[in-house]
């Protein structure tokens, strides 16, 4: 078995606590549904209310290479250390062959008026399969952690 992660910080000009009210809850779900359906497509509530063990399904946008759709649950929700992490249960990683892939979204204080986003993926897959790793990206968590993050700045910006 070949175990695996990749990570990626995204620098936010917002207040940590600010960041994490909103990775923490569906909030997130809302805005990436409003401002990215280009990439994310829809994404929907399965069961939950937002807490562990919540399972969101996420049907990708037409054009969008790999899998069309992921369903993931939510494994862990930290409010003290801002950790939320979810599992890929079904679609997504799974329909290449991974035996397990794990996203962690980790809200960093920087300073009063700053965090960083660390997106991290954690997987494990088959030693046979191995080349198929090459495929596991932070690219789309680069892509909502810059957009969420501007959103929050312009928000804060005009509530100023």
């Amino acid at each position: 078995m070949m175990h695996g992660h990749l990570s990626q910080d995204t620098l936010i000009k917002v207040p940590a606590v600010v960041v994490w009210d909103v990775y923490r809850t569906l909030e997130l779900a809302r805005l990436l549904n409003e401002l990215l359906q280009d990439v994310f497509g829809k994404i929907e509530v399965v069961q939950g209310d937002g807490g562990v063990g919540t399972i969101l399904k996420i049907t990708f946008a037409p054009g969008i290479p790999g899998s069309t759709y992921l369903s993931e649950i939510f494994t862990k929700i930290d409010d003290e250390t801002r950790v939320k992490e979810s599992e890929n249960i079904e679609g997504g990683y799974k329909d290449l062959g991974f035996e397990r892939c794990r996203f962690r979204l980790h809200i960093i204080e920087k300073d009063a008026e700053s965090c960083i986003v660390r997106s991290t993926i954690e997987y494990e897959i088959d030693d046979k399969l191995q080349e198929i790793a090459s495929q596991v990206n932070t690219k789309p968590q680069e892509i909502m952690n810059g957009c969420i993050g501007k959103y929050l700045e312009e928000k804060m910006r005009s509530s100023n």
